[in-house]
C-alpha cells in the first residue's frame, strides 16, 4: 500500500501550468489584506510538503516566486496561515495569481493557465459539497443513518460530474490529476482501495501520464495506485467467491493488463507479453475501415514479428460469430470485450474512438499512443 500513502500527500494540493524564461516558471501576484502576514511557497511533493520560498508580504501584497521548470507536472501552493491557494507547473509560463486574505483559498482569481482556472472551479466544487455534508452532519433531525446516505448521495453525484467534465475530459492534465486526490476532511472522495470505478479514473489518468509523461514519478505512482486497487479487487472477489487469492502472487505490471478469451477460447493476459515489443489495437471489424486497416497490421507483423514484435488485438464487436470469421486466418492475438463500446477497458486506457492504438516495450512499459506518433514503422523499429 505504499505508493497509495505517498498519494494522499497531494490530497491538500491542487495544480494548475504556470512558468517563466531561462527554464523558469513563475507564480506572481497579489494578496491584499495581508500586510505584515508571512507568504509561503511550497512544494506538494509525493514524500510530503516542502517550504520553498517565503516573503512578508507589505501594504500592496505584492509577491513574485520563480524556481525551476520540470519536464512534467509538479505541484506548489501558496500559503498564509491555514489559508492555502494551490498551483502545479509543468512548463516555463507565469501564472498571476490574485487573492483576498483572509478567506484567499476560495477568495482568489488566477490568470495565465487554464489548468489553474479549471483547479480553481474543482476548489470550490469541493468546498461546496464539503459545506453541505456538514449541514447535513449537523442536521439532527434526519439521524445518522440518513445523515450519511443523503451525504453519500452528494458525493455520488459529485463524484459523477467530475470523472465527465474533468477527469475523462482530459486525463492528462493537471487538474485530472488534481481531481483524484480531493478530499472531505480525511475521507478521500476517490478511493482506489476499494471502489472499483474509481481505480478505473485513476487508471485512465495514469495511462495519459505514462504517454505523456513516460518518466514522470507522479505517473509511475498514479500507474501503481491503480494496479493495487486491482489487486486489492481480486483479492476481495476471489475471497467473495470462497477462492484462496496468494497476494504475492498477483504481480505489478507497466501496463494495465488485459486479459479475455482469444478467438480459440484461450484467455490471453496483455501481461503475458513481456519480453516483446506490443501493439494493442482496440478496433472494430465491422467498420468500413477495417480492411485497410488490417492490411496495414499485416505488413507490420509479417516485417517484424521475427525480431520480437507482437499484436494484441482488441475487438470491440457486437457479433461474436462475425469477429470469429474475420480473425480466423490472422496471425497476431486476437481477443473479443463483449462489453463493446461500453468496455470499462476503454476507460482504463482513456479510448475515445476506435481505431486506437498504442506501443509498448519490452518491459511491459507503455511508451506511447496513436496520437503521439508519426511513424509507427520508425516507432516499432526503436524498441526491436
Amino acid at each position: 500500500m505504499k505508493h497509495i500513502y505517498k498519494a494522499a500527500a497531494v490530497v491538500l494540493a491542487a495544480l494548475s501550468v504556470a512558468a517563466c524564461n531561462n527554464n523558469k516558471f513563475t507564480v506572481e501576484g497579489q494578496i491584499s489584506g495581508a500586510k505584515d502576514s508571512v507568504l509561503y511557497f511550497e512544494n506538494v511533493g509525493l514524500e510530503g510538503i516542502n517550504v520553498l520560498d517565503s516573503v512578508k508580504l507589505g501594504e500592496d501584497g505584492d509577491f513574485s516566486f520563480s524556481e525551476a521548470a520540470n519536464q512534467a507536472p509538479e505541484f506548489y501552493r501558496l500559503r498564509i496561515a491555514d489559508q492555502i491557494i494551490n498551483v502545479s507547473i509543468d512548463s516555463t509560463e507565469t501564472v498571476q495569481v490574485k487573492g483576498q486574505y483572509p478567506g484567499m483559498a476560495s477568495n482568489y482569481t488566477v490568470s495565465g493557465s487554464d489548468n489553474c482556472d479549471k483547479i480553481r472551479e474543482l476548489a470550490l466544487k469541493q468546498m461546496d459539497l464539503q459545506a453541505k455534508a456538514i449541514a447535513l452532519q449537523s442536521n439532527t433531525e434526519l439521524g445518522i443513518v440518513k445523515a450519511n446516505d443523503s451525504i453519500q448521495t452528494l458525493i455520488n453525484a459529485y463524484k459523477d460530474e467530475v470523472k465527465r467534465n474533468y477527469i475523462y475530459k482530459e486525463p492528462y492534465k493537471a487538474y485530472a490529476y488534481f481531481a483524484l486526490f480531493q478530499a472531505i476532511g480525511n475521507y478521500l472522495i476517490f478511493n482506489p482501495r476499494n471502489n472499483k470505478d474509481d481505480i478505473k479514473a485513476f487508471a485512465a489518468v495514469a495511462t495519459s501520464w505514462d504517454t505523456y509523461y513516460p518518466h514522470a514519478e507522479r505517473g509511475q505512482n498514479l500507474h501503481n495506485i491503480a494496479i493495487e486497487g486491482m489487486k486489492n479487487q481480486r483479492i476481495v472477489e476471489a475471497q467473495n467467491a470462497d477462492i484462496q487469492v496468494d497476494a504475492s502472487k498477483v504481480q505489478e505490471a507497466g501496463v494495465l493488463d488485459i486479459a479475455l478469451l482469444d478467438n480459440k477460447g484461450v484467455q490471453r493476459h496483455l501481461t503475458d507479453l513481456k519480453g516483446q515489443v506490443v501493439l494493442l489495437d482496440f478496433h472494430i471489424f465491422a467498420m468500413e475501415e477495417s480492411p485497410a486497416r488490417i492490411i496495414t497490421l499485416r505488413e507490420l507483423y509479417n516485417k517484424y514479428h521475427a525480431q520480437g514484435l507482437e499484436i494484441f488485438q482488441v475487438s470491440l464487436d457486437p457479433d461474436e460469430h462475425f469477429w470469429k470469421q474475420q480473425t480466423a486466418a490472422l496471425p497476431w492475438i486476437n481477443v473479443r470485450d463483449e462489453d463493446g463500446i461500453n468496455s470499462s477497458r476503454l476507460m482504463l486506457y482513456n479510448v475515445q474512438a476506435v481505431p486506437d492504438f498504442f506501443i509498448i516495450d519490452r518491459g511491459n512499459n507503455l511508451v506511447k499512443r496513436a496520437a503521439q506518433i508519426k511513424d509507427l514503422d520508425a516507432e516499432i523499429q526503436k524498441l526491436l
